[in-house]
C-alpha cells in the first residue's frame, strides 16, 4: 500500500494518483529519494510529516524543453496576459483570485483519473463537493465574456437569477457575480 502524502488515504501499490483527493503518488514515498539524476527535488517535510502543496515534489524541467513551453502556457494567472478574473466571496476561501487568459477557461473540480484538469479549480475550495468535475466554462469571443454551464449537477447562476440552461451562453459584465454550488465568485475584467 502506498500512503497519499497530501490527503494519508492508503491507496494500492502500483497507483499513480490519490483514490481520495486525485494528489500524484510517489514510489517509496517514506523513503528518502536516491541520488545522483532523480527528476524530483527531495523537500523537507513538515512537523506533522506531510507536505504543504507547494513541497510536493515537481519534475525538474529543461528551460527550452517541450515540456516546460507546455507548462508555462496551459498555466492560468499571468497577470500581464488575463483579461478577466474570478474572486471568491463567499465559501471555503474567501477572496481566492483566478486570472484567466485563454480564450476557453474551463472550472471544476480537478479529477486526474477522470483527465480533468480545469483552468478554474475549485476541488480545494469545495469541501462538500456541490460543484461538478466539469461544471461550467467562460469564453471570451469577438471581445465579450460568456458564461455556459456544462451540464453541471447543481447548476450554475449569474446575479442570483434563474440558474443557467445548460449549453446556452450568457454574457457577462463586469462585476457579475457567479454561483457554482455553495461557491459565490465575483467576476471582474482586468485592465
Amino acid at each position: 500500500m502506498s500512503t497519499c502524502e497530501r490527503c494519508k488515504t492508503e491507496n494500492l501499490d502500483g497507483a499513480q494518483y490519490c483514490d481520495e483527493c486525485g494528489a500524484p503518488l510517489r514510489p517509496n514515498s517514506g523513503m528518502n529519494p536516491p541520488t545522483g539524476g532523480s527528476p524530483f527535488r527531495a523537500e523537507p517535510k513538515g512537523q506533522n510529516g506531510s507536505r504543504s502543496p507547494s513541497q510536493i515534489p515537481q519534475p525538474e524541467l529543461a528551460p527550452g524543453s517541450a515540456a516546460a513551453a507546455v507548462n508555462r502556457s496551459s498555466s492560468v494567472g499571468s497577470q500581464d496576459k488575463a483579461h478577466a478574473k474570478l474572486v471568491i466571496e463567499r465559501g471555503k476561501s474567501v477572496g481566492k483570485q483566478f486570472l484567466l487568459s485563454g480564450a476557453e477557461s474551463q472550472i471544476g473540480r480537478w479529477d486526474a483519473d477522470g483527465g480533468i484538469f480545469p483552468d478554474v479549480d475549485l476541488d480545494s475550495d469545495d469541501p462538500e463537493a456541490k460543484i461538478s468535475r466539469r461544471h461550467a466554462r467562460i469564453m471570451l469571443l469577438d471581445g465579450k465574456h460568456f458564461l455556459e454551464d456544462l451540464g453541471s449537477t447543481n447548476g450554475t447562476f449569474i446575479n442570483r437569477g434563474k440558474r443557467l440552461v445548460p449549453g446556452a451562453r450568457q454574457p457577462l459584465t463586469d462585476g457579475d457575480e457567479i454561483i457554482m454550488g455553495k461557491t459565490f465568485l465575483r467576476f471582474h475584467l482586468v485592465k
